[in-house]
C-alpha cells in the first residue's frame, strides 16, 4: 500500500502536536523558535543524508509502503517529512523532560526541612 509510511509519520506528528498543544511544550509555547529549530534540524539531517548517499552508505530500499516518489536518487519524498517529525519530536521530548526535571527540583526544595541555625 503506497503511502502508508508517510501516513504513519503524519499521524504520529499529529499525536505529538496534540501533546504539544495540551502541555504547551514547543510550537504552542514559542512557534517561531520551534519552526526555526525544526527547519534547521531538518536541513542538518538532510545534509547528513546527502553525504551518506554520496558516499554510498545510504540507499533506498524497495518498500511497497513508500509513495515511490524520489526528490533525488535514494532520497524518497518521505525522508524530509520524517526528519522534520524527528526534529519536532526531539523538541517536544526535550521540553517535556525539562519541565518534569524542573518540577522535581522544585518539589525537592519544597520538601526539605527548614534549617535553623
Amino acid at each position: 500500500m503506497p503511502g502508508v509510511y508517510l501516513l504513519a509519520i503524519l499521524v504520529s506528528a499529529a499525536g505529538v502536536a496534540l501533546l504539544d498543544r495540551r502541555w504547551r511544550l514547543a510550537a504552542w509555547a514559542a512557534p517561531t523558535p520551534t519552526a526555526v529549530a525544526v527547519a534547521a534540524g531538518t536541513a542538518f539531517f538532510l545534509a547528513c543524508d546527502a553525504l551518506g548517499i554520496a558516499l554510498g552508505v545510504f540507499v533506498k530500499g524497495d518498500s511497497p509502503l513508500l509513495l515511490g516518489l524520489d526528490l533525488a536518487p535514494h532520497l524518497p519524498v518521505e525522508e524530509p517529512v520524517f526528519l522534520a517529525f524527528l526534529s519536532y519530536l526531539a523538541l517536544v521530548a526535550w521540553a517535556g523532560a525539562s519541565r518534569v526535571m524542573a518540577r522535581r527540583r522544585m518539589d525537592a526544595v519544597a520538601s526539605r526541612p527548614e534549617e535553623h541555625p
